[in-house]
């Protein structure tokens, strides 16, 4: 039963050179990761999806899910200035809690990061559709999934083809491309809310809450600020990603922090100056449940002209999301086949490195998972996992403190206990606020990841060799 207990060191000891990643990133590269993995889908797409749900009090389900989530990137950047390799939660449950629990969490963050690129890229895909069937008369029935009537979302795996081509190429080359993004999407989303503002009308404001705060509804329909607020949730984690670049980071102790909380912190002030903008400037039933809802009410305002500015910045900006979950990805299977879970094999690095093999195979796996499923199921699914994964995070802060409180803690969360416990009570809550039927595949991938690792992984671990 020593695989409940056994747990890997803190540092990289017996990782051979052809296994670890080159340091190549500093603070601004960070910065610019947890900013392009945050702004994205969340607020360009499910903004729509969460209006539906909750009405005007979506602002509320922002402020709400902002918050949980604040709670979970202080944690983060505890533990990982405390831990500085790659694998992020994983690692973390793997050297504080032992290999069985890690091995949940690290298949819960392969769930979360695959179901966000293929979000991602089907949210992409709702921007750019429209755009090149007026640009290049390209054919609607070929760019979109089998939910909207067509037989696959070539867009969605086009764009992940092209992100998981830029990481092949190199780590530093694709995150200071995503920096150059990051401030496109910035402005874009900056001109919106000044555009938006003067159109704001407390009427659009009334009912506020419409369906309630918990989940709530008629046949079973789960809405509500916090069933709102549970799907949104996956507009404001991309964070997390930055941690699974502790190993390919200069300088660990001090840029992590500064990536970690001035990421979230900047996205939460962006996001709630556009949700206010949005829900003031049009009433939440005309964009509700709209695959590009901002560019919709620009057209509702009689702006086509920002409206297009908005859709094809959506276009250009929206895969530095994807790159940064595809980047986040592509090291948690690099790390748990190094650490001998999945097949070792898989854990090589070219020699500018990229771990190539792995970023191959995470591209097949989520441009399968994007052409064909719709966006809110994988929105849903993807919290899930992520949850989980914020759980697990801020128990390792708590256990440390009582285990080894005289550690070196180059960053130390304020407040810690209360700050993790109010994350793990969050991302609970939260989690239960998700569909019935989203908790009942989640338990059911679970259930799978447990026989894979009693199959596979219990065996082949590094530890269990050793």
């Amino acid at each position: 039963m020593s695989f409940l207990t056994r747990k890997k060191s803190m540092d990289l000891a017996g990782v051979g050179e052809a296994q670890r990643l080159k340091p190549t990133l500093s603070w601004p590269h960070l910065l610019a990761l947890g900013v392009g993995g945050i702004i994205g889908t969340g607020i360009l797409t499910l903004i729509g999806v969460g209006a539906g749900k909750a009405g005007p009090a979506v602002i509320l389900s922002f402020a709400i899910a902002g918050l949980i989530c604040a709670c979970a990137a202080l944690a983060y950047a505890e533990m990982a200035t405390m831990i500085p390799t790659s694998g992020s939660a994983y690692t973390y449950s793997y050297v504080v809690l032992g290999e069985a629990l890690a091995w949940v969490i690290g298949w819960s963050l392969i769930l979360e990061y695959s179901l966000v690129v293929s979000a991602v890229a089907v949210g992409w895909s709702g921007y750019a559709a429209p755009l090149l069937e007026a640009w290049a008369g390209v054919p609607m029935s070929l760019m979109r999934g089998p939910e909207l009537g067509g037989i696959v979302n070539l867009p969605a795996i086009f764009i992940i083809a092209v992100v998981a081509g830029l990481l092949i190429i190199g780590t530093k080359e694709s995150a200071t491309l995503n920096a150059i993004l990051v401030v496109v999407k910035t402005i874009a989303l900056a001109v919106f809310v000044a555009v938006a503002l003067p159109y704001f009308s407390a009427d659009n404001l009334e009912p506020f809450m419409p369906f309630g705060f918990p989940k709530s509804g008629e046949a079973g329909a789960e809405v509500g600020v916090m069933a709102a607020a549970a799907i949104i949730f996956f507009a404001f984690y991309g964070f997390d990603a930055i941690a699974t670049a502790a190993e390919e980071t200069k300088n660990p102790s001090r840029d992590l922090s500064i990536g970690i909380v001035g990421s979230m912190l900047l996205c939460v002030i962006i996001y709630m100056g556009v949700a206010v903008a949005a829900v003031g400037a049009l009433s939440y039933t005309q964009f509700s449940n709209s695959p590009e809802p901002l560019a919709l009410i620009m057209r509702q305002l009689q702006q086509p002209g920002v409206a297009t500015f908005l859709a094809a910045t959506a276009v250009i900006a929206l895969p530095t999301v994807i790159l940064a979950f595809f980047y986040g990805q592509s090291r948690i299977f690099f790390v748990m086949a190094r650490d001998g879970l999945l097949p070792e094999s898989l854990a090589k690095v070219s020699s500018r490195g990229s771990p190539v093999r792995i970023t191959i195979f995470t591209a097949v796996i989520v441009a399968v998972i994007a052409g064909l499923i719709p966006l809110e199921e994988i929105a849903a699914l993807a919290n899930a996992g992520t949850l989980a994964a914020f759980v697990a995070v801020s128990v390792c802060m708590l256990v440390l403190r009582v285990r080894a409180p005289e550690m070196e803690r180059k960053f130390r969360t304020p407040l810690a206990w209360p700050v993790g416990i109010a994350a793990i009570l969050g991302c609970t809550y939260l989690f239960f606020s998700l569909p019935t039927q989203t908790q009942f595949y989640f338990l059911v991938w679970n259930v799978l990841g447990v026989l894979v690792y009693l199959a596979y992984g219990m065996r082949k671990s590094r530890l269990a060799k050793a």
